[in-house]
């Protein structure tokens, strides 16, 4: 087969798609399918292009799959308009770039969100006579109202028409989790879908991988007999984390002094959050840079619990950092409900808090942070469910022979 697949985001950059995506790719062409991707030059989330890129285009290659790279305007800002720059600039580039560099394809899959890529991929699988796959990463424009990005009115209508158009005209609809995948159906029960869960590279996020020097790092101090618990969060610094929650906890707890709170990465939220814990004069967080793809595994395995937040309910949502969590064999302490709790509470791989509740969350760390076995019972839980349900290269393998078969598998609907 030659599969194309069409994102915004695609490592260098580090974050759930680019990992996933990029896995995908290079299963697929371990299983001798001939992949190319086209991108845009790597901002994300820095919110500005990576020394050695930018210009128009340019072509590259990652582990033998050739990378196509097309402009895009680079923003960390979370302003709307702005935000609309940076994803029409991508569509508009990535549209005149792929109608004269792709060839022709079976496949192509288009990554949402953001939403908009799917009038380019629509129109490139036409002309390239590919079998349309639109994958969605998160429901919009339904999570962006709910985080209040956007407002009830005409903007939201036309998102709404946007996301109708790209689910009927899909030739496969693929979606990261149940809940989506069952949210959609709902409203468009005559559509085919595939469940193409999020999951984690057992072998790269595994326990042992922790090191004494990515402890220090976590802790900013030396970790020889340290005594310290780490409470890791590790990804963007976005609107729909809450992080605030995190630090409010922090403030609850400024008085234990073995507990350290680390936050791993950067984000549009991320200097708004290092404001705030300076206010609550909280000496017991640390702010990191964020880390490379593979310095990840070794910042989860080196700490003690693994937090995981959502500011409040978006319909579908489970963070890919909960499944690195698990295979890092972390236990987890979770902000959220739905289908990430149901996650965590089959797996008996932490505790779920409710969105907002401060003081629950507090009570789950002080818990945690003096319970050593108790974090090791949750943490080998999470492991085990990572390895039986959650590994990626199984996930991968299982799609790519749906696609092999032309979709005559019991996995779609």
């Amino acid at each position: 087969m030659r599969i194309g697949i069409l994102t915004q985001y695609y490592p260098p950059e580090i974050g759930a798609p680019q990992a996933r995506l990029s896995n995908l790719a290079r299963r697929l062409k371990e299983r001798g399918h001939d992949v190319i991707v086209l991108t845009a030059m790597p901002n994300y989330p820095r919110g500005r292009i990576y020394d050695g890129y930018g210009g128009l285009f340019r072509a590259e290659t990652q582990a033998e799959i050739p990378i196509l790279r097309t402009f895009i305007y680079p923003t960390q800002s979370a302003g709307i308009l702005r935000r609309l720059l940076n994803y029409f600039s991508f569509v508009a580039s990535s549209l005149v770039v792929g109608l004269v560099k792709l060839p022709r394809l079976d496949y192509l899959l288009t990554e949402s969100p953001p939403l908009f890529l799917g009038i380019a991929g629509y129109i490139l699988s036409r002309v390239k006579r590919a079998q349309w796959i639109f994958n969605v990463s998160d429901l919009w424009p339904e999570s962006a109202l709910r985080l209040g990005v956007i407002k009830e009115g005409l903007a939201a209508r036309l998102a709404s028409s946007l996301e109708a158009f790209c689910y009927r005209k899909a030739w496969l609809v693929t979606t990261q989790t149940r809940g989506m995948q069952s949210d959609i159906l709902r409203r468009f029960p005559k559509i085919r879908t595939y469940h193409l869960s999020n999951g984690v590279n057992t072998s790269v996020f595994a326990p042992g991988r922790g090191s004494k020097e990515a402890r220090e790092r976590l802790i900013g101090r030396r970790a020889d007999g340290d005594g310290h618990c780490v409470a890791v969060y590790a990804g963007l610094h976005g609107l729909a984390q809450g992080l605030d929650q995190i630090l409010l906890a922090a403030k609850k707890l400024s008085n234990n002094v073995k507990l350290v709170f680390a936050f791993v990465g950067d984000g549009p939220e991320k200097q708004a959050l290092v404001r705030q814990s300076r206010e609550l004069d909280l000496e017991n967080v640390r702010f990191l840079e964020a880390a490379s793809r593979g310095e990840v595994p070794e910042l989860l395995a080196s700490a003690d619990i693994a937090l995981v937040p959502l500011k409040l309910a978006l319909p579908g949502a489970a963070p890919s950092k909960l499944y690195e969590a698990m295979g890092a064999g972390l236990p987890i302490v979770l902000v959220a409900g739905g289908e990430a709790a149901e996650i965590v509470s089959q797996a008996r791989a932490g505790v779920v808090v409710p969105y907002g509740d401060t003081a629950s969350l507090a009570a789950a760390l002080k818990d945690l942070a003096s319970d050593t076995v108790t974090r090791r019972r949750l943490g080998k839980a999470g492991r085990r469910a990572a390895l039986e349900r959650f590994d990626s290269d199984t996930i991968t393998a299982s799609f790519a022979e749906y696609l092999e078969r032309g979709g005559q598998t019991q996995s779609a609907q």
